[in-house]
């Protein structure tokens, strides 16, 4: 298998010598060659995708809608082959990859109901016989840059609503699961896409990302990856004066009161900080429970932990599947080590073997460790001891992030005081930190991102808003 660009609804030809090898994750066999397109790469989409707005903006919100829900469909035709690229390529466990097959179909269909959503607004004025009003317009091209984590959502989430809102789009996917990219933009050209709406770039992000930067005509980009290459790409849109959505990293609170279901709170701690190996911005990833209960909670945690099966993806009982990355294994082994030695304890895991790292417990974990405030983008959870709710609140907000939160307790005004307090733009009562729906408004605060994706928050960021006033009679004018 291989991937090149997709530009004018094809792939392009290219030559061998830029060819590079994708290794599952899992084994380490090849399993396609993707080309490593350079700038004039680039360049190509962008005019594809400029060329085709003028047409695709003025295409019916019922076109628009009609290709989206076939697209859904045809992706659920093609579940096995979506299914079989996310293990082999992303390390996705069959739970992990049947989920984002599951959830993207949803999300396209949900796009494809804001095709008809974008609303304007009529407004008074003050002046007489004067009737204003504001229309929602599309941008123009958007570019879209994806993480290899959820390829399939985070992608497809990002040119669905670019999509249905009017405009035309470029996809730099991940390097590590570009062709995941190039089978969706085959389900859009099977859908009746026109061509040069979607275009799809496999390449070096620092290469791609400045010829997306530099051209005027690409109206916003919108990033899911790193706090650090999102910081340095919001300092080179804001020189460029170019419109920008950002979705970082996170180190996420779960905090569990003294009150709580302790079996539950276990339960759902197992699972928001261990799907997909911990690899989420939503990952829940730093765990505060109150004191009364935290021994007993470490205790039970820890067993369940212990027993959550690692190894081969493509079993369906195989919770704990590899890195995509080889060198997050010592990354994250480092930051353990430091834990420990300022008198942390590894309750549970604690060791890698080739990319497969044990599903980890660090409990007694302080602030002061490093794995208190990292990301470590793997399977460790850092549980912390709190005194009390209000010490378990200050906890929670010590930290730059401020993606998702959650808070498990049955008392009502504990659960309101914390909705409203924790630092994060996602709070979730008496569930995990990992929780999405297509039509929500996704996105945090502080280090976490900037803007917000899902439903009519996406049509807002893919839009521009245009004020028309009509006079009925003549103004009148002081001179």
């Amino acid at each position: 298998m291989y991937m090149t660009p997709y530009i004018r609804g094809k792939v392009m030809e290219v030559d061998n010598a830029s060819m590079t090898d994708v290794k599952n994750p899992y084994d380490q066999s090849t399993f396609a060659q993707v080309y490593m397109a350079g700038e004039s790469d680039m360049r190509r989409a962008i005019d594809a995708a400029a060329d085709a707005f003028p047409e695709w903006s003025k295409t019916p919100p019922a076109a628009r809608e009609g290709i989206l829900i076939k697209a859904a469909a045809l992706l659920e035709e093609r579940k096995k082959q979506f299914l079989d690229i996310l293990i082999s390529e992303a390390g996705s466990t069959v739970i992990k990859a049947g989920f984002e097959v599951m959830f993207t179909a949803n999300m396209l269909r949900s796009a494809a109901g804001e095709a008809r959503r974008l609303f304007g607004e009529v407004m008074p004025s003050d002046l007489p016989g004067l009737m204003s009003f504001a229309l929602r317009k599309p941008l123009g091209v958007v570019a879209g840059i994806s993480p290899f984590n959820f390829p399939l959502i985070l992608g497809t989430k990002k040119l669905c609503m670019a999509i249905a809102a009017g405009n035309t789009f470029v996809h730099k996917p991940s390097e590590e699961t570009s062709l995941l990219a190039l089978a969706v933009a085959e389900v859009f050209n099977d859908a009746g896409l026109p061509e040069g709406v979607l275009n799809v770039v496999p390449g070096d992000g620092k290469t791609l990302a400045a010829v997306i930067v530099e051209d005027p005509r690409v109206k916003l980009v919108t990033f899911t990856g790193s706090t650090a290459v999102g910081r340095l790409l919001a300092e080179q849109c804001g020189k460029a004066g170019k419109k920008l959505t950002l979705e970082m990293g996170g180190k996420n609170p779960l905090v569990v009161l003294k009150d709580a279901d302790l079996d539950y709170a276990v339960d759902t701690a197992a699972f928001g900080t261990f799907i997909h190996q911990g690899q989420i911005c939503m990952a829940g990833t730093r765990i505060v429970v109150e004191a009364p209960v935290y021994d007993d909670f470490v205790e039970r945690f820890a067993k369940k932990v212990a027993g959550l099966k690692r190894g081969d993806p493509r079993d369906p009982a195989t919770v704990i599947g590899p890195l995509i990355r080889a060198k997050q294994c010592p990354f994250i082994k480092a930051h353990l080590d430091e834990a420990v030695a300022k008198g942390a304890r590894i309750v549970a895991g604690g060791n890698y073997e080739g990319q497969l790292f044990e599903p980890t417990v660090l409990a007694d974990v302080t602030p002061e460790m490093s794995a208190f405030r990292t990301e470590l983008f793997g399977p460790v959870a850092a549980v912390c001891r709190a005194d009390d709710a209000d010490h378990a609140l200050r906890l929670a907000n010590d930290n730059s992030y401020g993606l998702s939160s959650a808070v498990l307790t049955n008392d009502l005004q504990q659960a309101l005081r914390f909705a409203e307090e924790l630092e994060a733009g996602m709070v979730h009562i008496n569930g995990p930190t990992v929780h999405d729906e297509p039509h929500i408004p996704f996105g945090g605060i502080k280090d976490s991102g900037l803007g917000r994706e899902g439903g009519q928050w996406s049509m807002e960021e893919m839009t521009e808003m245009k004020w028309v006033t009509i006079q009925r009679g003549h103004r009148h004018y002081p001179f």
